[in-house]
């Protein structure tokens, strides 16, 4: 390839890049095991009746077309390709009837590959099932949405549901690497420093296509500015830079290891500005975090223990409004995820704070963990199975319904620990409230 080749408006590099074969796969080990159903359907010599259909459910740029592709390629059989888009109902039957003659006449099997199908209403995913159930077309279907809420039961319960995982950091790495020299890609026409081949990994975020689309960019920015030098050596072959790509692509490039010590500063500092009260330090961290595509679960996570651990019960709302970000994360999936993770970190920043819940069961862990616990008394075992009266079990209990408020003077602790505090709520939010009438709870039981 010539270096000006990259300037003549030809395929994209990422399209130029998708594999033949399911060997050249980045990514997806998981499923492409031998024996697997994906590898079954590729397989030219596998028996073509009773093959299955499948939906390939992943996050954008995990190689689902490229999957489907790679397949049909690789098994021989005709390939058929529909956007939910802009498909409708007669484009589904036409390739179904299509599919049915050249079944009949020739002997082939048809793939249908179907990108989006969470875009097609009820109606016209019902037009999919005849076809489907009948063998008329294997369909591999596509769609960054759980199926279990965009896809129809009939055609869920006749396909496997196959899960693609963000392409990791290795496996974004030898794409890049194997773009830049092969002569479907770059052909050489560059080399890759290490900072920019770190930098293209941090920005795809586990996105193949990001990968090769910055990847090609950045390669034009760095062939431009050497046709631009006169001093550079015509023969040289130029060096793409970590520069070049944040030119290429018009976008910070955050010094930020998933795996290393960026990634626990910037969360540490995030559960830290949100227990300050600070929600714009908040939003600064979590931006961070979303824009150097830490998991998303990652950050849910941390804000249901904080919910717990530093907001308590001060306010009772915050860890269930911890857990249903976390719910919608899964849900709905990045980027749309970041709206509720910025309205949890926002009001867990901005709620009233207390320790009182996780200092309460760590100094009873303590006293546990140092032999300080005591027989249970007596009136408080379990009198229910035989002879348990005669040990005295239950004997002296006093049941709390009895008693108009609810409320009984009796022992509840062990005698070891008989006037033990743990949970000492503040005079905060919730607990403010909490703490006064725990004052009379306690004043009743000590009696």
């Amino acid at each position: 390839m010539s270096r000006s080749a990259l300037f003549q408006g030809q395929t994209p590099l990422a399209v130029r890049m998708r594999p033949v074969s399911l060997d050249e796969v980045a990514g997806q080990a998981h499923l492409l095991r031998p024996g697997s159903p994906l590898v079954a359907l590729a397989d030219p010599e596998a028996t073509k009746p009773g093959t299955v259909s499948v939906i390939l459910w992943g996050p954008p740029g995990t190689g689902k077309t490229t999957l489907a592709q790679a397949i049909a390629r690789s098994s021989g059989r005709r390939f058929v390709e529909l956007s939910a888009i802009t498909a409708g109902v007669k484009d589904v039957r036409e390739v179904m009837q299509e599919a049915l003659n050249q079944r009949d006449l020739y002997g082939q099997s048809t793939i249908l590959f179907l990108d989006e199908i969470h875009r097609f209403t009820k109606a016209q995913q019902d037009a999919l099932l005849p076809g489907v159930e009948n063998g008329w077309v294997i369909l591999i279907a596509a769609t960054t949405e759980n199926p279990s809420f965009s896809v129809i039961s009939p055609l869920l319960s006749r396909s496997l549901l196959l899960t693609l995982q963000p392409l990791t950091d290795d496996d974004l790495g030898r794409l890049v690497d194997r773009a830049v020299t092969d002569a479907r890609g770059l052909a050489g026409a560059v080399t890759l420093d290490a900072e920019a081949r770190r930098a293209l990994i941090q920005l795809a975020s586990g996105d193949a296509r990001r990968a090769l689309t910055a990847l090609e960019a950045a390669a034009g920015v760095a062939l431009s500015e050497a046709a631009d030098d006169a001093d550079t050596d015509a023969e040289a072959v130029p060096a793409v830079t970590a520069e070049q790509v944040a030119q290429a692509v018009d976008r910070a490039l955050l010094r930020y290891d998933r795996q290393g010590d960026e990634h626990y500063d910037v969360i540490s500092a995030f559960i830290k500005s949100i227990r300050g009260s600070d929600p714009d330090a908040t939003m600064h961290y979590l931006a961070r975090m979303i824009e150097a595509g830490e998991d998303p679960r990652f950050i849910a996570r941390r804000l249901v223990v904080h919910a717990a651990e530093d907001i308590g019960l001060a306010d009772p709302r915050a860890l269930q409004i911890a857990v249903a970000a976390a719910d919608a994360v899964a849900f709905i999936g990045m980027p749309e995820g970041r709206i509720p993770l910025a309205e949890a970190a926002l009001y867990l920043a901005t709620a009233p704070k207390s320790p009182a819940t996780i200092n309460a069961i760590d100094a009873a862990l303590a006293d546990v963990r140092a032999g300080r616990m005591g027989p249970v008394p007596k009136h408080l075992r379990d009198a229910h199975y035989a002879g348990a009266k005669r040990l005295g079990h239950g004997k002296g209990y006093r049941y709390p319904h009895d008693s108009e408020i609810g409320v009984v003077a009796q022992q509840y602790l062990p005698d070891a620990l008989t006037g033990r505090r743990y949970y000492e709520p503040r005079p905060l939010g919730g607990e403010r409230e909490i703490g006064e009438r725990l004052d009379k709870l306690r004043r009743i039981i000590d009696g």
